[in-house]
């Protein structure tokens, strides 16, 4: 009910809706043989039905709008790391989601993209430094370095605010159905 009241009043308030992003954000670590059915219930409930949910309640007002689903993943979607299987297969599905949304809604006018992030500044970082004691500058460079992130740095929030603003824009308007990393070269694939 609180989706279809968000989406009510976005739609009262502006009389269109041009995009929607998914991002649903929580990591559950765990191997398969120490993983949890609930475990499991709950990362692709977060991570793939949530993002089913809003598409369909938004697809009949992006399609008056020729507007944009964008769902936010991990680069974990397309190169998986040991220990994070509920996560990483919830992510994949997301990925895999989309493209098969984008092929669907395609002939609507409405574009489906996906943006795989690596390590970008957030709230969820700065509580893992406070919970370690650590100045977050410093924990930030210690965690780029022992991630051997090419640009040896974390992401910022605006270079991925601008990223996803560019996918939701009309400046992208022949770019569906693909994932894009923001990851400072951190995955392994191309």
């Amino acid at each position: 009910q609180q989706l279809d009241d968000f989406i009510d009043a976005t739609l009262a308030r502006f009389s269109r809706l041009d995009g929607a992003v998914n991002n649903a954000g929580r990591s559950a670590g765990s191997l398969v043989a120490t993983s949890s059915d609930e475990q499991w219930r709950e990362d692709l409930e977060l991570k793939v039905l949530s993002a089913v949910h809003v598409a369909r309640r938004v697809l009949d007002a992006l399609e008056q709008s020729r507007g944009v689903i964008l769902n936010v993943l991990a680069v974990g979607a397309r190169a998986p790391l040991t220990g994070s299987t509920p996560t990483t297969a919830s992510r994949a599905a997301g990925l895999a989601f989309t493209k098969a949304l984008a092929n669907e809604v395609g002939p609507r006018g409405i574009r489906a993209n996906a943006v795989l992030i690596g390590l970008i500044e957030s709230g969820q970082w700065v509580r893992r430094a406070q919970e370690a004691g650590l100045d977050l500058g410093d924990f930030y460079r210690s965690v780029a370095e022992s991630s051997a992130i090419p640009l040896g740095r974390f992401g910022r929030a605006e270079e991925f605010a601008d990223l996803a603003t560019f996918l939701l824009s009309p400046r992208s308007s022949y770019v569906t159905g693909v994932a894009i990393s923001i990851d400072g070269g951190l995955s392994p694939v191309i």
